[in-house]
């Protein structure tokens, strides 16, 4: 950690940032930060993301410029040191979306209503070349986490992990398996900005979408409903999908919607059992109960039937007993 900090000063004198005031703004999931740096009516964020740590901010540089291309609001680069893995970013403020609807709740179906037609927007442009394009098995796959982290921390054994996947695989394959757009994975109202002072679309700020690759049309829609961070009322989130929907001509997307919320539900499961037990997080521990009932609700689709009922017998609901066994764990498994 000390040997970042002194590579951040180093890399902030160099960009003539070095004399700015410095604060932390803002950690995650992952091993990024942020620091907002103030420096006379001047402001501009630190992104620190270390290298070989999954996160490359070049990746950043280069979805930041397609969606900024489009017209939306992704945060101009103003510096930068690839190798050491810094940026120095526009500061789009903080009106995060999520705050903003503690706040002033009526103001949910404006600010649902504008970060769902980004959406419509981005998926009506094709999307950068060479992005990762994983098939139907992979993502199957990828869900395991709630087996090998989830189901391991509660019951001590993963289950039945090649029945799992060809269930999952098989709902997909038959429902979630047509043309791929760009998506951003982590498109919630905790990395969604408002914008006032600016026009249309451009209005919603965009954040944490260096891990975009090509995926289903459904993906984000499902990322910003069924949010593991903030409720979502039942009757917004269909307002929102029939908003979305829309704009496309695809009968199959309810089902496909079901089906996409059923894979990232099951792998944000494992995920958040992993932060506790690898990285000590336990702050995404109460998170879980929400994301079971959002994976029960999907499950509930008539199409993924087959799915359903391999997940009741694979995927042990979080108690409190269960919650609290994976608690027990916490930052026991740093090496898994």
């Amino acid at each position: 950690m000390r040997d970042r900090i002194a590579a951040s000063h180093h890399f902030l004198h160099a960009v003539g940032w070095g004399d700015a005031d410095r604060r932390f703004l803002a950690g995650d999931a992952s091993d990024r930060r942020y620091d907002r740096l103030r420096r006379g009516a001047a402001a501009a964020v630190l992104m620190d993301a270390p290298p070989g740590k999954g996160d490359d901010p070049a990746d950043f540089i280069a979805i930041g410029a397609h969606l900024n291309a489009l017209g939306l609001s992704a945060p101009r680069i103003l510096a930068q040191d690839l190798r050491q893995g810094f940026l120095l970013i526009e500061d789009l403020g903080d009106a995060v979306f999520a705050r903003l609807m503690t706040r002033e709740p009526a103001r949910e179906t404006e600010l649902y209503a504008a970060a769902t037609d980004v959406l419509i927007n981005i998926q009506s442009h094709p999307a950068p070349a060479g992005l990762p394009n994983l098939a139907a098995e992979d993502w199957a796959k990828a869900a395991t986490f709630a087996l090998d982290w989830y189901r391991f921390a509660i019951t001590g054994d993963r289950g039945n992990g090649p029945a799992f996947v060809a269930a999952l695989s098989d709902v997909m394959h038959r429902h979630a398996d047509g043309p791929r757009v760009l998506i951003l994975r982590d498109y919630h109202a905790e990395n969604l900005l408002w914008l006032p002072l600016r026009k249309g679309l451009a209005r919603v700020g965009l954040l944490d979408f260096q891990l975009g690759q090509m995926g289903q049309p459904a993906y984000d829609l499902v990322s910003l409903l069924q949010d593991a961070r903030r409720e979502v009322s039942p009757e917004m989130e269909a307002a929102m999908i029939a908003r979305f929907h829309s704009a496309r001509d695809d009968d199959g997307f309810v089902a496909a919607y079901a089906v996409v919320g059923a894979q990232r539900a099951l792998r944000i499961l494992g995920i958040f059992a992993r932060l506790c037990m690898v990285a000590g997080k336990a702050q995404y521990l109460p998170l879980i109960p929400r994301v079971w009932g959002q994976l029960q609700r999907n499950l509930a689709q008539p199409e993924l039937a087959h799915l359903a009922e391999i997940c009741a017998r694979e995927i042990p609901e979080p108690t409190a007993q269960a919650l609290e066994r994976i608690s027990a764990q916490c930052a026991k498994h740093p090496m898994r």
